[in-house]
């Protein structure tokens, strides 16, 4: 535990910025499903309009800080890469 006034203050922020990153990151994992559950379903127009969404709070994500632009990248590359998979089936 922090002794100095500016070191608790640091320790409230913190705790500040890491939940909105939970939150953030919770709202992701729910828009990603939802893009992997249409794939695994076949319906290829349910997986694209779930792909606007999902770009969308990458995207948002990445802008925030709660993930590196990589990543973000390359997940948005392995979804597109999965929709394109089953429309072409």
């Amino acid at each position: 535990m922090p002794n100095i006034k500016s070191a608790k203050k640091e320790l409230r922020k913190a705790a500040r910025r890491q939940q909105r990153s939970d939150e953030v990151k919770d709202e992701l994992s729910l828009t990603l499903k939802k893009v992997k559950k249409a794939i695994a379903d076949g319906a290829v127009d349910a997986a694209r309009e779930a792909l606007k969404g999902a770009l969308k709070a990458l995207d948002k994500a990445a802008q925030k800080g709660a993930m590196k632009k990589n990543t973000r990248d390359r997940k948005k590359s392995r979804l597109h890469k999965a929709v394109n998979k089953i429309a072409k089936k």
